[in-house]
């Protein structure tokens, strides 16, 4: 059986806490701004002896929407809370990970880099965005790399050729590329691998 309540099943539990946040008077005093107005309305309504209930019942209604409002507002902070530590995991991952990671535009320019990729080049990052990752590598290699992002799609069998990188200090490596379309269709994610001499 599914961990996962349906949205109605949701609904109710939050409805049923937020019935007994209200009865054990947990609600703070400043928590609805606009209670006095709604108090001043309602007491006319109550003042009427065949409407009495009625008010009474409407303010129940009121106060286990505002309670359940509330709840709302902290299931998704604490989704916030949780999304925002998960994001900054992925990134650390990208940024720190042991090979040089790419996402270039569909015209080759670096979008972005991670720390392997930088010591890889030689470079700083405010140097390599926006420019086109061939002015990196020996003109061979920047038509092999053409070809290889014409060829890379998502998927498991990533397309792959060997790049020759000239670095900012004037060393030369060689490397193995994998390109990959990127999910949101918006550039190309490369990976490059250092291969050893020999």
């Amino acid at each position: 059986m599914s961990n996962l309540l349906t949205e109605s099943q949701r609904l109710t539990d939050l409805r049923q806490r937020a019935r007994s946040r209200l009865s054990a008077g947990s609600r703070k005093a400043d928590a609805w701004p606009s209670a006095s107005v709604a108090l001043g309305v309602l007491h006319q309504l109550a003042s009427s002896p065949d409407k009495a209930a009625d008010a009474l019942a409407l303010l129940h209604e009121l106060q286990v929407h505002q309670v359940e409002l509330d709840l709302q507002d902290e299931e998704l902070r604490h989704s916030r809370i949780e999304l925002e530590a998960a994001l900054q995991r992925q990134q650390g991952l990208y940024e720190h990970a042991p090979f040089a990671y790419l996402v270039l535009d569909a015209h080759g320019s670096l979008r972005e880099i991670n720390q392997a990729g930088l010591h890889l080049l030689g470079l700083a990052r405010h140097d390599l965005m926006g420019q086109p990752l061939h002015r990196w590598l020996s003109p061979g290699s920047a038509d092999t790399l053409s070809s290889l992002l014409v060829s890379a799609r998502p998927g498991p069998k990533l397309p792959a050729c060997e790049l020759e990188l000239l670095a900012a200090d004037g060393a030369t490596h060689r490397v193995r590329a994998q390109a990959s379309a990127d999910p949101e269709g918006t550039g190309l994610l490369l990976a490059l691998v250092d291969t050893p001499a020999g």
